[in-house]
């Protein structure tokens, strides 16, 4: 969906995914009447930004060697990666700069891919990656080295499949670059950082429509924006998330974005109803980002939810009438009106299994006979894994055989028949003790025989036959219960607890007897 800049559209020049099948989609579908929906198709031409020679020089060489084509991707016979005859120097491998440049238009449609650097500059070049697709850059990828232009820029859609980035990634480096990770796209970044508008001049945008992008760097900073002089960088949440691992820096870092209007959400929602809301959420060691649409809706944006007859539902002022459109298609050509002029927030529709659906909710004002457009929504009716909780991390500490049999209790919720399987994933390397042994690892609540001191991490893996869901346990194993008391983050030893066994007792007491009324005070001034 086009949701750019929080309009109510559909996305130009996209290629739609679902579980089922693929939906081509040229042009930019806008909805401005509530009761017809008419095809808008934007077109706008493309420049090349001019840079000095020496300039340019300088950051070939800091970027480890020019952009002259390893292979480049020249639409010789259609859009495919996979058609051999589309490059210049056959597929890319792993030494490859791989360049998509000078109007290029390149449909990544297979996995097992690989190459140094991604390079798009020049005449505005396009490249997507659709369902199955996988690449693993060694090194940079660069959207918008240059060229481009602010209404049509270097875009890099990921609506399916995976990016693995090993190194930096950015997003209008010295042109006019975007980003757009949609439906079951993942862009990992596994170092260096995610650089949107990175160096002088440049112009980059990163929207988050759906899918995951995933800063699995160890920089301080793995996001960063404006780093170069006189840039321009943004980016937008309309479903998907983008994770981390959590910093006070990093957190720090992503609420002055917010607060400055660099991180937005449905970009710049103009109707009655509201803006959109940034949502930075810690669950356990992880910083999500994400947007909230002023509707709220359910099922969440961009979302999965079992099918069958799914409960549409969406948050608006007490009497606020709302007409709901609702569909299969991204384009909009199968919307029906479910619902036509009413004070209702909930409407019931009908979905079947690997299936995506859009709708929208259009709202009137007092006493006006047209009505607000909405944007539209998106979710995948789907079998969902089963939800796994592997229960709360464990201490103990052995007992006088020197072993310990601790019992695991979990919890897994699925709307059908399940099957279950712990597995250790590590334990202590103890040669003098045996490895731990579950009880019944095909059995949802058993226990586990322990012998040796340390961290033992369980996984409990839930399968419905089609999908799997996962969750992990650790337990602690120590020596006996002061060391594992010890352990806790809260534990304060008592005063009198003189050798510190947890206990204030006569050993303590003989201790303090063995040096009472000693004074080991200085007596000259």
């Amino acid at each position: 969906m086009c949701r750019q800049g929080g309009i109510q559209a559909t996305s130009y020049n996209k290629i739609i995914s679902t579980k089922a099948h693929w939906v081509f989609n040229v042009g930019c579908v806008a909805r401005y009447d509530q009761n017809t929906r008419e095809q808008l198709h934007l077109f706008v031409g493309g420049c090349i930004m001019k840079l000095q020679f020496v300039l340019g020089v300088c950051i070939s060489l800091l970027l480890a060697g020019s952009l002259s084509a390893d292979t480049t991707f020249t639409n010789a016979i259609d859009k495919m990666w996979s058609n051999v005859d589309n490059w210049s120097d056959g597929f890319p491998d792993n030494d490859d700069k791989i360049r998509i440049v000078d109007g290029a238009d390149c449909v990544l449609d297979i996995g097992g891919q690989v190459g140094k650097h991604i390079a798009m500059e020049g005449g505005t070049a396009h490249l997507t990656l659709l369902d199955g697709a996988e690449v693993a850059i060694s090194d940079w990828t660069i959207i918008a080295y240059a060229g481009g232009d602010e209404g049509n820029p270097h875009l890099l859609e990921i609506f399916g499949g995976v990016l693995n980035a090993n190194a930096r990634v950015f997003v209008g480096f010295l042109g006019y670059g975007k980003l757009v990770v949609d439906y079951e796209g993942v862009l990992n970044l596994n170092a260096q950082e995610l650089g949107v508008g990175e160096n002088t001049d440049g112009n980059g945008r990163v929207e988050v429509r759906g899918g995951e992008i995933n800063l699995l760097s160890s920089s301080s900073l793995p996001l960063r924006f404006n780093a170069g002089q006189n840039s321009v960088a943004s980016m937008d949440f309309s479903g998907g998330v983008l994770t981390q691992a959590y910093s006070d820096a990093r957190l720090a870092y992503i609420n002055d974005r917010i607060a400055d209007g660099t991180i937005t959400a449905y970009g710049t929602i103009t109707a009655s109803y509201g803006t959109g809301t940034v949502l930075v959420e810690t669950v356990e060691d992880t910083l999500i980002v994400k947007g909230l649409h002023p509707f709220n809706p359910v099922p969440e944006d961009a979302g999965d939810t079992v099918p069958g007859t799914v409960t549409l539902e969406w948050t608006v002022d007490a009497g606020t009438l709302v007409d709901v459109w609702f569909g299969n298609k991204a384009d909009l050509s199968d919307f029906t009106k479910i619902v036509d002029k009413q004070a209702v927030t909930s409407a019931n529709v009908t979905t079947v299994a690997k299936q995506r659906y859009f709708w929208a909710v259009d709202t009137y004002e007092p006493g006006e006979a047209a009505p607000e457009i909405g944007i539209v929504f998106d979710f995948t009716a789907d079998n969902q894994p089963p939800v796994v909780e592997a229960g709360v991390d464990l201490l103990t500490w052995l007992g006088e055989d020197g072993t310990r049999i601790k019992n695991l209790d979990a919890t897994v919720t699925d709307n059908g028949a399940y099957t279950v399987q712990w597995t250790v994933v590590s334990e202590p390397n103890d040669p003098n003790n045996p490895d731990a042994v579950i009880a019944d690892p095909s059995a949802e609540d058993t226990s586990i025989t322990l012998s040796a001191l340390g961290e033992y991490v369980l996984q409990l893996d839930a399968s419905d036959g089609e999908y799997t869901g996962s969750d992990t346990v650790a337990i602690n194993v120590y020596i006996d219960g002061c060391e594992a008391a010890k352990s806790l983050p809260d534990y304060v030893p008592f005063p009198g607890d003189l050798n510190g066994d947890c206990k204030v007792d006569d050993e303590d007491l003989a201790m303090l007897e063995a040096d009472w009324l000693m004074d080991n005070s200085l007596t000259e001034p």
